[in-house]
Formats: C-alpha cells, structure tokens, sequence
C-alpha cells in the first residue's frame, strides 16, 4: 500500500516519492526505496555508492526498517559526524550488525571472548589519552622504518608469479605482504599468518556481516579461536617487552600509564590491530588495481609517469576504497540535514557515497586521478577517530602500484566476475585475475626496471604537485585586452565536470607562477575548459604571460576545478552582478539559472563597453534579463536602487573590482545574511608586519597539541612546521581551502571568502591570514 504524500503538510524536508506502509521511530514515513534499502544485496556489495546513489540525490537520510537504522549518504552531513564524537558516539562501532543466536553466543562465551573498547569505538573520555599514548609509532618518522621491508616483500612476491602470464593478485600477494607488515608492525611472529587469516575473516563476517543462523556457530568458534590466540601471543609480546613492534610500545607504555593502557585494552587491541591493520590495506589494494586496469587508459598514464602514484592512490581511496560506511549512536536528539533523528539511534554514515557526493568533490563519480582533493576523502574517517594508521596504509599502496607499473605495465584484467565477503562495512574483491605477455616485461630487456625506485610519499599528496596537462585549442580576443582561451585534453578525453563558479589554476610558464582564472564556458560542455583573461597593467607575470606567449597548439598545466563560489540552485531568485572580468563565473551562473528556470538577473559593468567581454554572447542567450552598463555611454548600476528592498528567498552573486564588491556589502547590510555572495580576484591582505601583530596559542584538540605562533609567522606556517598536513593554495585568503573548524577563541577574520553570518558564528577560520584577537584558539585538527 502506498500512502499519500504527506511532505508539504508536515514540512518535512526531504521528498519522499513513492512511501511504503512502514514509519521510522519518530513516525515518518518510510519510502519506499528506504524500506527496500538492504547493504547485503548485490547492488550494495558491488558498489555501494552507486546503490545509495538516490538517496544521496533525493534522501541524504532515511530509516532502514531492514536494519533497523538511519542511513546518511552526504559528505558534509557525514564529515559533520565525524567532528562530533560526543553526540555521535562510536560505541557500536564493532557492535554485530547481525545479532547472534543464544548457542553462538555460547560458543564465544566458552572461550571467554570479552572484546572491549578500542580505538575504534571508546567513547571520550577514555579515548584521546590512549591515542596519546599509542600515537608515536604512527609518525612519518616511524613509518619511514617499514618502507625497506615493505620494497622487499612486494619485489620477492611479485618474482615469484611474473614469468607466468597469469596471476590473482589477492591470492597471491595482496591478502599475504599487508598481513605480514601488519604483523611486522604489531611485534607479531610471521609463523602465525595462516591462522591470523582465517581467523580476520571470520571476525568481519562476526561484527560486519550476516551469517546464516547455521553459520554462525561456526563463525563463532573462529572468532573464539582468534580471540584466545590473540592473548597468548600477548603474552609472548611480555615476555620481551623492549621488542620492536606497536604492541611492545603498548606494553612499555602500560608500564608508564597502567590506567590508561589496561591489560583488556591490550588484549582487544591485539585482535583488532590485527584486522585494521591488514584487511583494509589488502582490499584497498585490491580495489585500487581492479579500478586503475577497469580504466586502461589511467593505467598508462601511471605506468608513464610514476609521479602520479600518490594521487592515484587518494583518488582510488575515494572512488572505491576499502571502507563502505561506519557507524555511530546517537547521546541526544539531533537534526539530521533537517531530519529529526532520535537519541538512541544506530546510524549507518556510508563513507563511500559521501566519498562521490558532487556537492564536494566534482564530477564524484569520475575516476580522475589527477583530482587535487581527494584526499578530502574519508575512507580513513574523520576527527578524532581517523584511522591512526592511514599513512602506513598509504605507504603500502604507492609501493606495490610502483612494483607493478614499473614491471608489469602491460598487465590487464582477466574475464572473471567478482565477488565479495558479504558485510556492511569492509569491502574488497576476493580475487583478482589479471593476465600478461611474459615476453613483454620490460625487466627482460632492461635490467635498470629493477633498479628504479619512487620516493614515498607518507602523508596526503601536495596539492600544488598534482596538475593536469591540457593543450590550447583556441585563443580568441573577446575584448579589447581580453582573449578567450579553450583548453582541451591533450588526448581527447573528456575533462572532469564543473559547477558555475568554479576555477582552475594554470601554471604561468614555470611551476612557481600560477594564477587563478574562472570557468566561463558552458558546465555540460565536457570537451574543454573556457577561460578569459584580462591582460592587467600591472602584471606579475600572470596575465602578460597568457598574451604575450599562449598560442594554439601550446600546452599547459592546471589544477582543479575548485569551486568555493557554488551557485544554490535551489534560490527562488538570483541577482547576479559582475563588474569587468568579474564576468567570468557570473556568465556561467547565468546559464545554469536559465537551465534551471530560476529567475534571474544579470547585471555588467564597465568602463567602455568594448573592454567588456561576452556582450553579444550574453545578449543572445538573456535577451532583457541582461543589463549592461557601460560608462562610455552614459549608464551606470545604481546598487542602492536595485538593492534597496531585501526580497525573500533572493540570492545576490556578485564579482568584480574591490570597490565595487565593498559597495554591494553597504548596500546588502539590511538583507539577510549570507544573501550576498561574492568573489573576489585580488587579495586585500600586506605583508604581514610582525611590529603591528602579536603573538598567540593554538589548541589542536584532536592531537594534543599546542603551537605558538610568533608575530611574523602565519598560523598556516606554524602548523606545517609542527608536521601538521593542511591544504591550501592561494595564501592569500581568496580560494578558502585552508579553512579550519575552530572550537574556541575569537577569531580576526582576513579572508574575503567567509560570508558577514560566517564570521560572526566564529565557527571557522583560514589558516593562511586570519589570526587570533586575543592570546588563544581552540581549532579542530
């Protein structure tokens, strides 16, 4: 039975659609999609984004009748999760999403299983003291230890099969040298890798999957056998407790800190460190060469440029890691995007569709290996529980992708279908069959293949390395001082999606000149990027470098598309207001509000109207919704007339020169706040005078830590120099992307991205300018 749609009579946020017969615990309307909503069904095990790709579109949060939780797909909902482990408590992290029969429970008491809390799921405020204490063997400086043993592993097992032309990579060498790190790394002896296998598995499926009521017995003893093997290795590890290996570190610090590191904190740690440490590397490898030889073509691309391995790593991270979804317990009611979820509430947070949700990472269901944020991915979660060992992890892959691209680069894939463990959370092939030409290896004819060797990356890749190649196909003056330029792929290929009010940097001549120019062409336009750029008087190499050197034919390097300037298509109304150049993303906003039926406005400024670029463009495709206000002829845009009455549910867009931006603020100052929306193209801040700024303290609450950070240093530079990764581009307060959450403390606020109901939330802050007014700031890092 379908019941009436009850949505606009109850305001709630979400449309529904179709509704089943079923009610949430807070008695809406289950729809029908959410009650069918079932992770164990094929479509979620092959590939859990695409399965919840609706949800993510129509219903970012649904209850799921079948499971008996609330299901949250949206990167921002999701990473806002994170951030607050004290209402969205991990407690039943490891909690089985299956609950057991009476006789498996007997079964596991009989071998006095008594997992308790680990870094996974304590609650604070138990849990920050022992991540403390147990983070040390986690640092860049640590890891860089286990890269020899890791080179070796991947050289030794990859001889073992390269002369056959047939190999499964799972079996034969990605389920094998992540346990053995993984044991190397724990203090772990390796003659005990077959049982530590067959027992990791039985423990997914026991927490993660559903076994059959016939099954779980079995699964049950596997589990009892791992737990009890798991202490008596333990207890080996005491006998030699200056020994190398992350739970000898445990120990010697049980030592130090008894309450805090206790003997059955140990012990389940013993058993989870187990698994975390080994399966989610193993099937994030799995995944990420079934993805890259999925896409031959990125597979070349790798194989010719190894430089490209980091990245490639994050964005196979990204499109399909090894991590499908966490969960979480709600300590109070809250609001989800708008959806009353109650306190006591299981939540199902699926990392992997927020991981391609398109309001963060563009294009998200493209596998774009060149994509300068995915590392924002959050395979590895986010906030306090991050995964601890997320660069060792990292380390694993870039090495093993370098073995098999410099050995093995004409390997492709085998005929096979894949399966996987059913579960909710972990997910990776079982196999992976892959086949190649043995007289083809490049090391048969070049013994300095062997040789060669990356660098290792431990750490999220640098943003400013990762550019993408295009070549100029067009370069068209548009106005006086202004050329249009249409940058293509070298190959073809289609380039990654963008929204209206993007950017992209390019590299002006030389890495270090890179400049930042608008999208100005049409979003559904995959072929290639527009730009338009004005040649300025005073340029710093910019600008005078795109018209004095580009020509058709020339090839550049990018980065992004980036957008912090997104058009809300769900505005009633949009005024868009450009001035000069500030055309660029304003054009393009103007053709998605036309798209969309919004009604809209376009209001352009200048001071001759033949230095004002897309008139007659412009003109075609808005007819009178365009204004244009050329000085030269006697017209100008009287903001305080076009402003002068705030209008509900009307957004305000504007770019352009900073006078004309500082006017729209006065004149937008009885409009609600974030109506106004700009974008700015030149950076208000100096240099940074140490005689006029003072000292202050930054609390990192994550990590411990606190930084000084002196009168001539930006708060950026500080937390870079204490080993602390943070993005960022511009430096100069324009493009946001070294934005921060800050928890306490006044923040100065020198950027020109946060909107006026931003800053006085005091909620964040960028990094590269803005300070503290006072002597101290709690930030979330």
């Amino acid at each position: 039975m379908t019941l009436p749609h009850p949505a606009a009579a109850r305001g709630c946020p979400i449309a529904h659609g179709a509704l089943s017969d079923q009610r949430s615990p807070t008695g809406c309307p289950v729809s029908q999609r959410a009650a069918d909503f079932d992770p164990f069904e094929e479509g979620y095990q092959q590939d859990p984004p695409e399965y919840v790709k609706w949800a993510r579109e129509q219903e970012p949060v649904f209850y799921s009748p079948k499971l008996g939780y609330w299901v949250v797909t949206r990167y921002a909902d999701i990473k806002a999760i994170f951030r607050d482990n004290i209402t969205f408590s991990p407690s039943n992290a490891l909690e089985k999403i299956t609950p057991t029969g009476d006789e498996a429970n007997a079964v596991l008491a009989s071998y006095g299983y008594a997992m308790n809390r680990t870094l996974v799921n304590e609650d604070e405020p138990a849990h920050m003291p022992r991540r403390r204490a147990l983070m040390d063997p986690f640092t860049p400086e640590e890891l860089k230890h286990h890269e020899p043993l890791v080179r070796r592993l991947a050289r030794e097992y990859v001889d073992r099969f390269i002369d056959d032309g047939r190999a499964d990579l799972v079996d034969q060498m990605l389920w094998e040298v992540p346990l053995t790190v993984a044991l190397h790394f724990l203090g772990v002896p390796e003659e005990d890798m077959d049982t530590l296998r067959k027992y990791s598995i039985a423990h997914t499926v026991n927490t993660w999957g559903r076994p059959k009521p016939e099954e779980q017995v079995a699964v049950a003893h596997a589990v009892g056998n791992f737990w009890q093997f798991a202490g008596k290795v333990l207890e080996k590890m005491r006998q030699n407790p200056d020994g190398a290996g992350w739970m000898q570190y445990g120990i010697r610090k049980q030592q130090q800190q008894p309450d805090v590191v206790t003997d059955s904190y140990l012990h389940s740690m013993m058993m989870a460190g187990i698994v975390a440490a080994h399966e989610t590397t193993a099937n994030a490898t799995a995944n990420a060469m079934k993805l890259l030889l999925q896409h031959p073509d990125v597979w070349r691309e790798v194989c010719d440029d190894p430089s490209l391995i980091p990245n490639a790593v994050e964005e196979c991270l990204r499109h399909n890691g090894s991590v499908a979804a966490w969960r979480r317990l709600t300590t109070r009611a809250v609001q989800i995007d708008g959806v009353d979820i109650p306190e006591g509430a299981k939540l199902l947070i699926v990392t992997s569709s927020a991981n391609h949700d398109d309001r963060h990472f563009e294009g998200g269901d493209l596998f774009d290996i060149r994509r300068d944020n995915a590392s924002d991915h959050l395979t590895f979660g986010y906030g306090s529980h991050q995964c601890m060992g997320k660069n060792l992890a990292r380390m694993e892959m870039q090495i093993f992708l370098e073995e098999f691209t410099r050995r093995l680069p004409h390997m492709r894939l085998a005929e096979q279908d894949f399966s996987y463990v059913p579960n909710t959370s972990f997910r990776g092939p079982e196999h992976v069959w892959v086949e190649w030409d043995p007289a083809r290896n490049p090391e048969r004819t070049d013994a300095r293949v062997l040789q060669s060797q990356t660098p290792v990356r431990i750490g999220e890749p640098s943003k400013h390395a990762i550019t993408r190649p295009v070549v100029v196909e067009q370069v068209t003056p548009v106005a006086d001082g202004i050329v249009k330029l249409r940058l293509a792929a070298p190959d073809g290929r289609p380039l990654p999606r963008w929204t209206p009010g993007s950017h992209i940097d390019i590299e002006c001549g030389t890495s270090e000149i890179s400049r930042q120019y608008s999208l100005c062409g049409d979003p559904d336009d995959t072929g290639a990027y527009e730009i338009a750029v004005l040649r300025e008087p005073a340029s710093r190499g910019g600008s005078a470098w795109v018209h004095g050197t580009l020509r058709a034919g020339d090839r550049l390097r990018i980065r992004g598309p980036r957008n912090h300037f997104r058009l809300d298509e769900n505005a009633g109304k949009v005024i868009l207001i450009a001035g000069g150049i500030g055309i660029t993303p304003i054009s393009a906003m103007a053709r998605r509000a036309q798209a969309l039926g919004i009604d809209y406005s376009v209001h352009y400024s200048g001071r001759r109207r033949a230095t004002m670029a897309f008139v007659p463009e412009l003109t075609a495709l808005h007819g009178d919704r365009l204004h244009v206000y050329a000085q030269d002829e006697g017209r100008r845009n009287d903001l305080g007339a076009l402003l002068a009455q705030p209008q509900p549910g009307t957004q305000v867009y504007a770019c352009g020169p900073q006078r004309m931006l500082s006017a729209l603020a006065e004149h937008c100052n009885a409009w609600p706040a974030d109506a106004l929306r700009v974008e700015h193209f030149e950076s208000t801040l100096g240099t940074l005078d140490p005689t006029r700024e003072h000292a202050f303290e930054v609390e990192l609450k994550d990590s411990g830590l606190v930084l000084t950070v002196p009168p001539d240093q930006t708060l950026l530079t500080a937390l870079r120099a204490a080993n602390v990764d943070i993005q960022s581009d511009c430096e100069e307060g324009l493009c946001g992307s070294c934005e921060v959450r800050v928890l306490a403390g006044r923040v100065d606020h020198r950027d020109v991205v946060l909107t006026r109901a931003e800053r006085e939330a005091n909620t964040k802050m960028m990094t590269c300018c803005s300070r503290a007014c006072d002597g101290r700031l709690v930030i979330e890092l």
